[in-house]
Parts: C-alpha cells; structure tokens; sequence
C-alpha cells in the first residue's frame, strides 16, 4: 500500500521484533494496566530508543525521520509506542542544553539502557496547558534545590530512573516576562520516591502508566540544573516540536493499523452473499480514511524536513500533530464501524487501538490549542486569552 515507503530496513526490523509482542500481550497488559516492560527491554536491546542520540554517546546519531520510522511501524503493527516514545524526545532536553559534564554522566546511560528517561514533568492541576502559570517552586539553598509542589499526567513517572521536571525558581509576579523564572532541573527518581517525591497513580481509560506527583522538600542539587537558571521554558517548548512530530508519526501508524484491518475485513466478510466492502456505504469510509492519512504523512514529512534542517517549524509539528492525529481517529471510528459488533471484543483489538488513539486529540496538546496558535502565529489574527 505504501510505495515510498521509507526506511525499509528500520521498518523490517521493527516488524519482526513486533511480532514477538501480538494483539494477546498487549489485550493482557490493558486488562491489568501494566506497563509493557519486555517489550521496552526488546526495543532498548536493539537500539531502537536511542535512535536520536549521537554516536559520541552511544546512540546511532540516525535523523527524526528514522525516529517517525520506528514509532509509526510499531503502531502499524497493533503495538504501542507510548510506553517508551518519551526516551527519544525528552533526552533532546540534555543533549541540546546540558552541559558536558551532564550528557557525558547520562546520554551513554541512557543510549544502553541502564538508565531510563522516560518522564517529563512539566502539566500541574491549576494551571494545565497555561504553563507560565506552573506553582512548583525549587528554591535554591546553598548546593541543592528544595522543591515543592504538585505535577499531574505524568506519564510512566512509577518505570523511569530519572525525570526532566520544570519549576518556577522567580515568583511569576518578579519577572519581567511571564515565560521567565522557570527552570528545568533533571531529577533523579531512584533517589527522591520516599525522600520528597511521592507517585500516585491514576487509572484511566488506557493503559498509559499516568500518575501524580506531589513533592515535599524534594532536594535536588544545583548540579542537576540543564542550562541556565530562567531559561527553562525555552528549553523546553525547543523539544516539543520533535515530541509533537514523533507522536504524529505514531498517529499514521494508527491510522494505518485501522486502514489495514478494515479494508481485509471489509474483503473476506460476507453478508447477503457478497464481501461487505464492495457496498459503498462500508468501502467510501475505509478509501477516505487513507486519502486523509496519505495528506497527513505528507504533513508530518514536511515538518520533519524543517526540524531537520534547523528552521523554525513550530506551526508544522502543530499542524502535523493535529491533522495525524484527526486522521487515526477517523480511520479508527471507520474501522469500528466496519467490524460492527465484532469491533467491540477484546480480541480484536480495534477497541483497544480505538481507546488509545483517542488521547492524541487532547495530548501532548490539545486540537483547540493547536488552532488557536494558527490563528494567531500563522494568520495574524487577535488573540482570544
């Protein structure tokens, strides 16, 4: 179905180590909301999460589009990224602002698979997509920060050995912007739960690891700080536009998870004596989801071509995000339509693809965000907050 398909080899390799984890590893672990430990180990042994970081580190130093490659082709095959996908972006964090010391202690670490970086701490109960608005404090004491406060939908925060968390380190109200005084301080997980940091789960309708985080006096030294004191909100709205474009990559895996399985649904099954997909009503539907798909991975490859050669890209990787991730949920409902009752067992696994698919209309960044930043960034029309 694919002709320009990219990768090839990335994608073979992928698809093999995917069929060791079939629909029934991961219908087991949805049931128990586990976390998908061996398939993470598989994907870390083969090198396939440290894709991004440079061979001086470890990593194979391969471009996002190798990245879109791997997340896309492990969502095609009914697996699901969102377990790990964080290790690739967030470490972008340490590569691009820490100093040498720091991505010479870490990036080797975690290019191997002995330390796991997999959670970003950054969305709060008050303040949620209104990131200036953050109350987590660090206030520095001599050689550490004592931190307070809460974070919350912090993904895979219970299977992670270290933490990139933002934290206000200047009142709002003493700077000269709203976007100053934060700071990006890399936590060390193994070291702070029972010592200030407390994880609580939070069980929700996919199996997605998500949990709160309240902390209490949580130290954490200076030496942990990436970049400079203020500086952290750009640093952190820098790698958003790789996580926005990865994740749409996982979307036209999705998308075309669903394509795949309704139109061979729609082939072999038969009602009044004909294949159901040569009724309109069921093959129009399954031909638009993958017209929307194809636009949508067009979108997504634009803005690859942008990160990659250093430009701005930010109304790209917003846009990509949002038409993927409208894309998989189309073609997601389509298929579920298609499968009629049968799309409702477990066994299947549209439901379940269905569910997890979902959340990308509200995460990493809402549609309605992502609209608004067209609005007023790329038609110069007045803000409306």
């Amino acid at each position: 179905m694919d002709v320009d398909e990219t990768f090839p080899e990335i994608r073979e390799s992928i698809r093999k180590l995917c069929d060791g984890f079939p629909g029934e590893y991961w219908r087991n672990l949805d049931r128990e909301r586990a976390y998908p430990t061996e398939f993470v180990r598989a994907l870390t042994e083969a090198g396939f999460l440290s894709v991004l970081i440079p061979e001086e580190y470890g990593g194979p130093g391969l471009s996002l589009a190798a990245a879109n490659a791997v997340l896309e082709e492990i969502h095609r095959r009914g697996c699901n990224g969102a377990a790990c996908h964080a290790q690739m972006y967030t470490m972008g964090t340490i590569l691009r602002h820490g100093s040498d010391e720091q991505k010479a202690a870490y990036l080797p670490k975690i290019a191997s698979g002995e330390l796991r970086l997999q959670a970003f701490g950054i969305t709060e109960p008050s303040s949620g997509t209104d990131t200036t608005r953050i109350r987590t404090f660090a206030r520095r004491e001599g050689d550490r920060y004592i931190v307070n406060g809460q974070k919350v939908f912090i993904s895979r925060a219970e299977h992670s050995d270290l933490m990139v968390l933002l934290a206000r380190t200047t009142p709002r109200d003493k700077v000269a912007r709203t976007t100053d005084g934060m700071s990006v301080l890399l936590v060390d997980m193994r070291e702070a739960v029972g010592h200030g940091l407390t994880i609580r789960p939070i069980r929700t309708m996919l199996n997605h690891a998500t949990t709160e985080l309240f902390l209490d006096d949580l130290e954490v030294p200076v030496a942990n700080l990436i970049g400079e004191e203020g500086k952290g909100f750009r640093y952190i709205l820098d790698g958003m536009n790789a996580e926005r474009i990865l994740i749409a990559s996982e979307c036209i895996g999705d998308a075309r998870f669903f394509i795949d399985r309704a139109s061979a649904y729609a082939r072999e099954r038969q009602v009044f004596g004909r294949p159901i997909g040569q009724n309109q009503g069921v093959q129009f539907p399954i031909a638009r989801a993958y017209v929307q798909t194809s636009a949508a991975a067009l979108m997504v490859q634009r803005a690859t071509e942008l990160f990659e050669a250093g430009r701005p890209c930010g109304s790209e990787a917003n846009m990509a995000k949002l038409v993927a991730s409208e894309a998989s949920w189309y073609a997601g409902d389509t298929c579920l339509q298609t499968f009629g009752g049968y799309g409702f067992a477990e066994e299947y696994d549209i439901e379940r693809k269905f569910r997890e698919t979902r959340l990308y209309q509200v995460a990493p960044i809402s549609t309605n965000l992502i609209l608004s930043h067209v609005g007023t960034h790329v038609l110069d029309l007045p803000k409306s907050f």
